[in-house]
């Protein structure tokens, strides 16, 4: 199954709605990886022992892996966190994550800064560039495990918009040809 993705609209409507564009404008994976955006389908049933998943930590050096489940339930001061993690930002470092249950939402900047959103689902694994502006909300359903992967020790320091004087987006816009 492909990775589903759409340009959204600009309404102030609840942020874990699909807000697809009338009609919708589909991104395709195509589009998604001239971003630096890659996509791999896995079989989240067997993460633990999946020898795919394992070739592709071994490939691109993803050394270091927890799991977050992110719901009412299991995640402290929820709403709030939801409201940081929908903060418009960037990371120095490669964002990775795998979707092990549940489903929720990517929005990336695309060249002219329009807004992407990338409909994530069980078995999904994102990787999103070092520098490219992201946010990440919850669907309708409010549920999402998910495994974090990372090159070495975890960095989780987010650099809010606008970050564009930092050397990674810098690196970022010019590997697009836009600096």
């Amino acid at each position: 199954m492909a990775l589903d993705a759409w340009y959204i609209d600009d309404s102030d409507e609840d942020q874990r709605m699909p807000h697809k564009l009338n009609p919708n404008q589909p991104v395709s994976l195509e589009d998604l990886q001239k971003l630096g955006i890659f996509h791999f389908k896995l079989n989240a049933d067997i993460y633990e022992t999946d020898p795919e998943l394992e070739k592709i930590r071994k490939d691109h050096g993803f050394s270091y892996s927890d799991i977050i489940t992110i719901a009412k339930d299991t995640l402290p001061n929820y709403e709030e966190k939801l409201k940081m993690f929908f903060e418009e930002h960037l990371h120095l470092d490669d964002e990775i994550r795998y979707i092990l249950d549940g489903r929720a939402y990517f929005d990336v900047r695309d060249k002219e800064d329009r807004w992407i959103r990338i409909s994530m689902v069980k078995g999904d694994l994102i990787t999103l560039p070092a520098g490219i502006y992201h946010r990440f909300t919850m669907d309708e359903t409010n549920y999402t495990k998910a495994m974090r992967l990372f090159v070495g020790e975890p960095v989780w320091k987010a650099y809010n918009r606008p970050a564009d004087h930092t050397d990674i987006r810098q690196q970022y816009l010019s590997s697009l040809g836009c600096a």
